[in-house]
C-alpha cells in the first residue's frame, strides 16, 4: 500500500473575474518560488463558469484547483479559498503583485512561534512611474516599503498576508467580511492575543493605481468599507464620536505617509510634489470613513471588487509591460483611455 501523500505546506488564494490571462503573470511567479512544489494554488473563478486552468503553467505547485463562485465580493472570494485550501498556512495573492522568488519560504518560515497568527511580506513599488501610483503604495502599503525591518506589528498588508488557515477558520461566518478590511481582523487577532509578525525577507512588487480617475474613488470606498467594519458591533454613542473625530484622520495618516515616502527607494518624486495629491487621497478616504461611521458600509465594497482586479485596466500604457513577463497580457478595456 502506497504512502497517503503529504499536504501542502502553504495554500495560495487567487481570485480573479477574468480568464486564466489575467493572473498567469502572478502564476508564473508563484511557480518560480523556491518552494513551489509546496505550494497548492487555489484560484477562485468569480462568475466565471467555463473558467479553466493552464494545466502547463500549474504543472510546477504541489497541486492546483479551481473554485467557482457566483458573482460574489472580494471578501466572499477569498473566504471561498480558504474554506476550499489545504494547506496549514493560507496566503493571498492578486492579479497585480508579484513576489520574488524567496517570499513564500520566508513566510512560512515565519511561523515558528505557535502565537503566530500571521506573516506579512514587505514591498516595492512596481511601477513608480507616476505621482498617483506613489501616493497610492504610500496610502496602502507605507508601513511595509521594502526596508522595513522583522518583528510584531499592530496590523499587516491587506490582501497580500498569509495566515494560519486553523484562525481564519474560526471566525466562521465572519470571515467573509472580515476579509473585506482585513485591518479590522488583524485588530481582532491581536485582541484575543495572537500575534502578527512581517517578514523582510518575503519580498513582493506591488503595481499600484496609476490612474487618478480609478485611483480617488478607492480611496473613498477603502475608507467606507473600513470604518463600517470596525465599527459593524459599536452603540450609537461611539459610532458618533468617531465620526466627529473623523476629519483628524488624514492629517495623522498623511503625516505618517511622508514618513513611510522618506524610506521608499530611489528616484521618486520629491515629497513636496507628492504632498497636494497624497492629501486629497486621504481626505477621500477619511470622507468615506465619516460616511461608514454614520451610515454603514453601502455599497461600497462591490466597487472595490471592481476595482481590485484586472489592475492592468487602471494604469498607464508604459506600466502595461509588467504583465510581459514571458506571457501574455490580459487583454484591457477597449473603452479604456
Amino acid at each position: 500500500m502506497s504512502e497517503a501523500r503529504e499536504g501542502p505546506a502553504m495554500s495560495v488564494v487567487l481570485a480573479t473575474p477574468s480568464d486564466f490571462a489575467s493572473i498567469a503573470t502572478t502564476v508564473r511567479h508563484l511557480s518560480r518560488q523556491s518552494v513551489a512544489r509546496r505550494l497548492e494554488l487555489v484560484v477562485v473563478a468569480m462568475g466565471q463558469p467555463g473558467f479553466s486552468l493552464d494545466q502547463p503553467a500549474c504543472r510546477g505547485f504541489w497541486g492546483s484547483r479551481v473554485v467557482h463562485v457566483g458573482r460574489a465580493s472580494h471578501g466572499e472570494a477569498g473566504g471561498a479559498g480558504v474554506r476550499a485550501a489545504q494547506g496549514a498556512v493560507v496566503v493571498f495573492a492578486e492579479d497585480h503583485c508579484f513576489p520574488e522568488p524567496g517570499w513564500a519560504e520566508a513566510l512560512l518560515q515565519g511561523y515558528r512561534s505557535p502565537d503566530v497568527a500571521a506573516v506579512g511580506p514587505v514591498f516595492r513599488n512596481a511601477n513608480p512611474g507616476t505621482l498617483v501610483s506613489w501616493c497610492d503604495f504610500a496610502i496602502g502599503y507605507g508601513p511595509w516599503i521594502d526596508s522595513t525591518t522583522s518583528g510584531d506589528q499592530p496590523f499587516l498588508a491587506g490582501h497580500n498576508s498569509s495566515y494560519r488557515r486553523e484562525v481564519l477558520l474560526d471566525l466562521g461566518s465572519r470571515l467573509e467580511e472580515l476579509l473585506e478590511a482585513e485591518t479590522v481582523l488583524h485588530l481582532k487577532l491581536r485582541k484575543q492575543g495572537l500575534r502578527l509578525v512581517v517578514e523582510p525577507r518575503a519580498r513582493a512588487a506591488h503595481t499600484n493605481f496609476g490612474r487618478f480617475r480609478a485611483w480617488l474613488p478607492v480611496q473613498y470606498h477603502c475608507g467606507r468599507v473600513f470604518a463600517a467594519e470596525r465599527a459593524r458591533e459599536w452603540g450609537r454613542a461611539k459610532r458618533a464620536f468617531y465620526a466627529a473625530a473623523s476629519p483628524l484622520i488624514p492629517c495623522v495618516r498623511f503625516v505618517r505617509a511622508l514618513g513611510h515616502l522618506r524610506r521608499a527607494e530611489r528616484p521618486r518624486p520629491s515629497l513636496p510634489r507628492l504632498a497636494p495629491l497624497l492629501g486629497l487621497g486621504l481626505a477621500a478616504d477619511g470622507l468615506g470613513q465619516l460616511l461608514g461611521y454614520v451610515a454603514g458600509g453601502g455599497v461600497s465594497a462591490q466597487h472595490l471588487t471592481g476595482f481590485e482586479f484586472r489592475r492592468v485596466d487602471h494604469v498607464p500604457e508604459s506600466d502595461r509591460k509588467l504583465w510581459l513577463d514571458s506571457g501574455n497580457q490580459p487583454a484591457s478595456d477597449p473603452h479604456d483611455a
